[in-house]
């Protein structure tokens, strides 16, 4: 799909030296959707502008993330200038991300929307990020490479097939023939689409769906993960946690806060 880099990945350069005073022109550095941000554009405008391009719909799924010179992650404030959020100097590196992932796929209406989320999921399993048993990710393999390849087809496909796609960080060979055999016969016959969309029916029933962790250490010093659900954190005992940097401890906190906006508001109960 011819959209699948720009959407991920959006870089912007300037297009003129400026002033401080000058209201400084950045643009898009790759082919895709071009437009001029000035000094005080916001962020708003830039995710607007991506969604229109693609004739994206159901946008309020979706956010852009950027890192700053800290290595601290960020997601790109709609309500404040673009050019006031950016610590570093350009050109900018931006990524159009899912985020917050909808609880139910079958009620996602839009076929970009669910494409979108499919490369989401497919890249949070490569890093690591969606949990899940054996079974399940022989499955969601399975899925992602019938919706790569299509039906299984002895002539085209070597006996190694598999191994060509680079799905987790840990892939065994126990895991590939398993991914091979559910991809041989559970799977054939479907589409591309049908099979991206079996891979979001099983990705949403896993824990670790949509759970976007942030690294700290709890009272002993140990490093362990925070994220957010719909439901938010989920807490039987009152627990300090300490992150790296304050920088990052006010992302965690604008993250759950967010997060709990947008599930809670009637415009995600509207669609649900």
């Amino acid at each position: 799909m011819e959209c699948e880099a720009v959407s991920w990945c959006l870089g912007l350069e300037q297009r003129h030296e400026a002033s401080q005073d000058d209201e400084a022109g950045w643009q898009p550095v790759d082919a895709g959707p071009v437009c001029v941000l000035k000094r005080e554009t916001k962020g708003q405008f830039l995710i607007d502008h991506i969604c229109n391009y693609y004739s994206l719909l159901e946008k309020d799924y979706f956010g852009i993330r950027y890192v700053d010179p800290e290595k601290q992650r960020h997601w790109l404030e709609p309500n404040k200038s673009i050019f006031k959020q950016m610590k570093s100097h350009p050109p900018y590196t931006m990524c159009f991300r899912v985020k917050f992932y909808p609880h139910e796929p079958l009620k996602i209406k839009e076929e970009l929307t669910r494409y979108l989320l499919y490369l989401q999921i497919k890249r949070d399993i490569f890093h690591g990020r969606l949990l899940c048993s054996f079974s399940d990710a022989a499955y969601l393999g399975a899925c992602i490479i019938q919706a790569e390849l299509g039906d299984y087809d002895p002539d085209e496909h070597p006996e190694n097939y598999i191994s060509e796609f680079e799905i987790f960080p840990k892939q065994s060979q126990k895991l590939e023939r398993k991914m091979a055999e559910i991809h041989k016969s559970e799977l054939r016959g479907q589409s591309p689409p049908v099979a991206e969309f079996n891979l979001l029916l099983k990705a949403h029933t896993l824990e670790t769906y949509g759970v976007d962790p942030h690294p700290c250490k709890d009272s002993t010093g140990t490093t362990t993960f925070l994220g957010f659900t719909a439901a938010g954190f989920v807490k039987k005992a009152m627990l300090a946690f300490h992150t790296s940097t304050p920088a990052a401890c006010k992302h965690l906190w604008k993250c759950g806060v967010e997060n709990q906006a947008f599930y809670k508001s009637d415009l995600y109960d509207d669609r649900n």
